[in-house]
């Protein structure tokens, strides 16, 4: 019950200090509690409050109308950063956002494809259908072109001319492509020869040199490749890089199990050969056996000379008639000669045979492959082997020289050693430096964890910070005249008491007496327990009190004060 009591009696007593304040005192009381309702308020929102990232920028108004009604209808939260360029919306919602936008075909761009012809009119003529093709055709591309990273938007300008029966009177068509980059972004020869190549395989008859690139500083990025395909280029660089790469990762790799790691390095040379070369050889074999050739060509030439070769017989219709179809021998009498005996004499006889058969000949063409390897330089630097005695001592020792031709074979295995092709070899063994380079890392400070952990903690101790001075500051300055400040009274009454002494023995006395009351007077929970007040008003009170209780003191101190006394 006495707990009980002393509470009500404390909330009575807060209470009725309250109602004692003034009303500045009231308005700073109330300023500082809701000064600090607001500041946790702000930051529970604060701590709430998600991350935003860019969603989407340098959107057309058309897009950006459209994916803010999509993102309405998702209730996802948005907003515009500086300026409006991008278009911001949660980080954690961001990957999802985009996927839905793209289902529903957004953002459509700012340039218009081949739904341009999906709208056609009704009557339109050749020339407007073949520019809205034209039209279509560029802005496919522009799109094709803005899927590169580093492009922001691109435009693409289409020259088609017109078809012509006459093949003198045929032009090719060319095309020219202005880019905008995203700031501190480049474009690289391979990318640029990429985009070249991509416009000029989507137009019909259209050559790569006649595709021209420039970006938004009006600096040219595609030029002319050399008709001849002189001089090298950054893919054939980038090859010779690989294969010499390869070729150290081989070795490396051999030489790793039987050395260990960090005790063995090596570097190739490569020499190869990115000319285009063509073949044509012909071969003629031996003669060969004539009954396994082939007969080309046959010619026969037969010639008599001798007596009754000539026209004989009675002139008339009999002897000029044609002979009677042969039937055998093949070789029948000569006109006019039925018997044998009256056969013509042969006295000379003359034949020729002329047989031509087929050549054996062996044409081919051969096409060599680009890159081939013409040389290989080879430099290998090996460790000296560690090795430990009984007493734990570590030392090196150089190899062998059966460890080095075993290493040397390995190598030229590894490689594809060919001493025809001019291809060279250096092994050496050295002690290797075992002082370590520092490892470029960044300081602990810079790393990327620390950076987002500390700006946490900053955020939180800011808010604690600001918490602490409203508390210290407004709060509790306004809650300091609610406090109980009887001890501080009795201390200010014993003062006053030593500081006028009066000048009979009987004052002291009742002074004290006055002073010991009002003590108890005051204490909270007494019947004649005052609230504190202001300290003048205290000060006057407790004159008051003296006054009333011993007017003979306040007498003596008046007459001091007229006599100058102090």
């Amino acid at each position: 019950m006495s707990e009980q009591a002393n509470r009500v009696n404390t909330g009575v007593s807060a209470f009725s200090r309250f109602e004692q304040l003034s009303a500045q005192q009231k308005m700073g009381l109330g300023v500082g509690i809701a000064a600090l309702i607001a500041l946790i308020v702000g930051a529970w929102m604060w701590g709430q409050t998600p991350d935003y990232r860019i969603l989407y920028s340098n959107l057309s108004d058309r897009d950006g109308g459209a994916i803010i009604e999509s993102l309405q209808q998702l209730n996802i939260p948005y907003k515009f950063a500086d300026g409006g360029g991008a278009l911001m919306i949660p980080a954690d919602q961001v990957h999802e956002a985009r996927l839905k936008l793209a289902s529903q075909g957004l953002p459509k761009g700012g340039t218009v494809g081949f739904e341009l012809m999906e709208n056609q009119k009704f009557g339109i003529t050749q020339f407007a259908e073949q520019v809205n093709y034209q039209r279509a055709l560029e802005g496919e591309l522009a799109r094709s072109v803005q899927s590169i990273g580093a492009v922001a938007s691109a435009r693409v300008h289409l020259a088609i001319p017109k078809p012509s029966v006459f093949i003198k009177e045929q032009q090719k068509p060319s095309a020219s492509v202005v880019l905008t980059l995203h700031g501190g972004r480049l474009l690289d020869s391979a990318q640029v020869t990429a985009i070249v190549h991509l416009i000029s395989s989507s137009v019909p008859d259209m050559s790569a040199k006649n595709v021209t690139i420039v970006d938004q500083d009006g600096s040219l990025l595609s030029s002319l490749q050399d008709s001849n395909g002189l001089g090298l280029d950054a893919n054939q660089l980038k090859y010779v890089q690989q294969i010499e790469q390869n070729y150290i990762k081989r070795i490396e790799d051999i030489l790793t199990p039987l050395l260990g790691a960090n005790n063995v390095h090596a570097q190739v040379t490569a020499n190869i050969d990115f000319a285009r070369t063509e073949q044509t050889a012909e071969t003629y074999k031996p003669n060969q056996n004539p009954a396994d050739s082939s007969v080309r060509s046959l010619q026969n030439s037969e010639t008599l000379n001798g007596s009754g070769l000539n026209a004989s017989g009675v002139p008339g219709a009999l002897s000029n008639q044609p002979p009677v179809p042969a039937t055998a021998p093949i070789v029948s009498a000569p006109p006019g000669a039925t018997d044998p005996a009256n056969a013509p004499k042969i006295d000379n006889l003359h034949k020729e045979n002329t047989i031509n058969y087929e050549v054996d000949r062996t044409i081919s063409h051969t096409i060599l492959p680009v890159g081939m390897i013409k040389r290989l330089s080879v430099a290998v630097v090996v460790n000296n082997r560690k090795a430990t005695d009984p007493k734990g001592k570590v030392s090196s020792k150089p190899l062998t020289d059966a460890e080095k031709a075993q290493i040397d074979n390995l190598v030229k295995d590894a490689v594809g050693f060919d001493k025809n092709r001019g291809d060279s070899l250096n092994i050496q063994n050295a002690a290797f430096n075992d002082e370590k380079e520092a490892l470029s890392e960044l300081p602990w400070w810079k790393q990327a964890d620390i950076i987002e952990l500390a700006k946490l903690l900053a955020k939180y101790l800011i808010i604690a910070a600001v918490m602490l001075i409203v508390v210290f500051k407004i709060i509790k300055p306004a809650f300091r005249p609610l406090e109980p400040f009887h001890a501080e009274t009795d201390d200010e009454e014993h003062v006053a008491t030593v500081d006028h002494t009066p000048g009979e023995g009987e004052g002291e006395g009742e002074i004290a007496t006055g002073a010991a009351g009002t003590q108890h007077a005051n204490e909270p929970g007494s019947e004649h327990y005052t609230p504190p007040v202001e300290p003048y008003e205290k000060n006057l009170n407790i004159a008051r009190q003296i006054t009333q209780q011993d007017p003979k003191i306040v007498a003596s101190v008046i007459k001091d004060w007229v006599n100058g006394n102090e």
